[in-house]
């Protein structure tokens, strides 16, 4: 038994020694590991050593390196989750409708096959240099801030740890059949980024760049001052943009603007006009799937943290190509 035990911590602290070569022999400019959300963890050993008074935690998780130029991310795009209208009756509202159960099929599908929903923010990052992606990332985005954003969708993202992006139009915010400011405030702080689909819903791409840009800055404005923070990503309306649109989006002070045209593939240059996959009413789970493409490959990421009670705990993270 004894030996047993001085062989597991025997392998842990070989375990931390080579981590810790690894990260001094590494050619990249040393800088703090970035941090991975807890639940990319793929596996945790423990190995505790009572005479030493410390534990040793072994982890493995799988990341989109940094560097990338361009990212293979689908970036989905809902509008209505509720049980779709008649196509006798409301052919469009038919077309932009997911029933609650295929919405909740769907986030179900993407939490057993290992996608990680990420927001606009951590895509920031990963072309910041700051933070890589989670393996297979997904955006989730839904348009317009129908209530059924509140009381359908928001409900199973939840369940799911899932975050989303929702574009809000400003004007429609505590009228019916839209959220209200105290919806859209709890959205906020519980994981869902809050981003801008301006005051009116207007076609930007047949207005003045005045108009356009009133719509644009009234819209940022008020939704920050709900929220109280920046607001930095926008929709463009009905997906309808002009060249000239995409100045006034970035005069206006947003980061990045998103489109109906379809591609999951985007750089930082292309920003202002990222494409998204269309998730409407009627499509099978196998289309559902398919619209997804292929995922970029991914590297295994080890980290041994090492914990005592005097001090806090001292990581090491080495990285292979899987």
């Amino acid at each position: 038994m004894g030996k047993a035990f001085g062989r597991v911590v025997a392998v842990a602290a070989a375990l931390v020694a080579s981590a810790y070569a690894l990260q001094l022999g590494d050619s990249v400019p040393a800088q703090a590991p970035a941090a991975v959300p807890e639940a990319l963890v793929s596996s945790t050993l423990v190995v505790q050593a009572p005479a030493a008074d410390r534990e040793y935690f072994v982890a493995r998780h799988q990341v989109i390196p940094l560097g990338a130029s361009t990212l293979r991310l689908p970036i989905l795009m809902y509008h209505y989750i509720r049980t779709p209208p008649s196509t006798r009756l409301d052919l469009l509202g038919y077309r932009l409708s997911v029933a609650p159960e295929v919405f909740r099929e769907q986030m179900d599908w993407l939490a057993v096959h290992g996608y990680h929903p990420v927001n606009f923010n951590q895509v920031r990052a990963y072309f910041a240099g700051v933070e890589p992606l989670p393996s297979k990332p997904v955006v989730i985005t839904l348009d317009d801030g129908y209530d059924d954003l509140y009381t359908a969708a928001y409900p199973i993202l939840k369940a799911y740890g899932f975050t989303a992006v929702a574009y809000i139009v400003s004007s429609f915010v505590d009228q019916r059949p839209y959220v209200t400011r105290a919806q859209v405030v709890e959205m906020d702080r519980g994981g869902i980024q809050i981003a801008s689909h301006t005051v009116h819903h207007p076609n930007l791409a047949g207005m003045s760049y005045g108009s356009a840009m009133n719509e644009l800055v009234q819209s940022k404005q008020w939704l920050e001052k709900l929220v109280g923070h920046p607001v930095l990503d926008f929709a463009y309306p009905s997906g309808r943009f002009t060249p000239q649109t995409m100045l006034a989006v970035q005069a206006a002070g947003y980061d990045t603007a998103v489109t109906e045209q379809v591609s999951i593939t985007h750089s930082l240059d292309d920003r202002y006009r990222w494409t998204r996959v269309r998730v409407g009413g009627g499509e099978s789970l196998q289309d559902f799937v398919v619209g997804l493409g292929t995922s970029m490959p991914a590297v295994t990421v080890t980290s041994v943290d090492i914990e005592t009670p005097a001090a806090p705990s001292v990581s090491r993270e080495r990285r292979l190509r899987i």
